[in-house]
């Protein structure tokens, strides 16, 4: 092999190796909307279910954020301001989309929590990635009861399933006995 040509291929082989680094370490960002609730109990939106469903979010982020993810914020009047109805959001990936490209978002997952029963109750989130509006994660956790530290169980249960589908870096927390 003559000196040019080996010289060459480790430039290149050199090159190669630097881009794929940078594609390691680039960031995923993520945006997490507030979460919506669907009650259809007898006895809806009490004042319980509207905390429990308001501490979605931030477990959400806190779990996500350190898997190393970047949550990318987005207020709450701007969500507001794109939201055409309850679950407008959740339906309508390409709104979505528009909404996370504002923020400068890769993906944007819009949440609900859908309570059919006092028993149990679904965490909902469509995860869209902003660069084409598609629907690239439809996930379902269900909580038994409104426990709070069930709650967060189905919260990382949602991060797990979120990170399969995005970069697969996250390890939930041991369970505390």
């Amino acid at each position: 092999m003559n000196i040019k040509k080996k010289n060459f291929l480790q430039v290149f082989g050199l090159a190669l190796l630097c881009l794929i680094n940078i594609n390691a370490f680039a960031e995923t960002r993520i945006a997490i909307l507030e979460f919506e609730l669907k009650d259809l109990t007898l006895a809806p939106r009490v004042p319980s279910e509207i905390e429990r469903t308001a501490s979605i979010k931030p477990l959400l982020e806190k779990e996500l954020r350190g898997a190393g993810y970047t949550i990318v914020n987005i207020d709450h009047q701007s969500q507001i301001n794109s939201n055409a109805g309850k679950g407008y959001l959740f339906d309508h990936h390409d709104v979505a989309a528009e909404l996370g490209k504002k923020f400068n978002a890769d993906y944007v997952l819009v949440g609900r929590l859908h309570k059919p029963s006092f028993l149990f109750a679904y965490l909902m989130g469509h995860l869209v990635r902003v660069n084409d509006g598609k629907l690239i994660g439809n996930y379902i956790s269900e909580a038994k009861g409104p426990n709070k530290k069930l709650t967060i169980k189905t919260v990382e249960s949602l991060a797990v399933k979120i990170d399969r589908t995005l970069d697969n870096r996250y390890t939930p927390p041991p369970s505390k006995k």
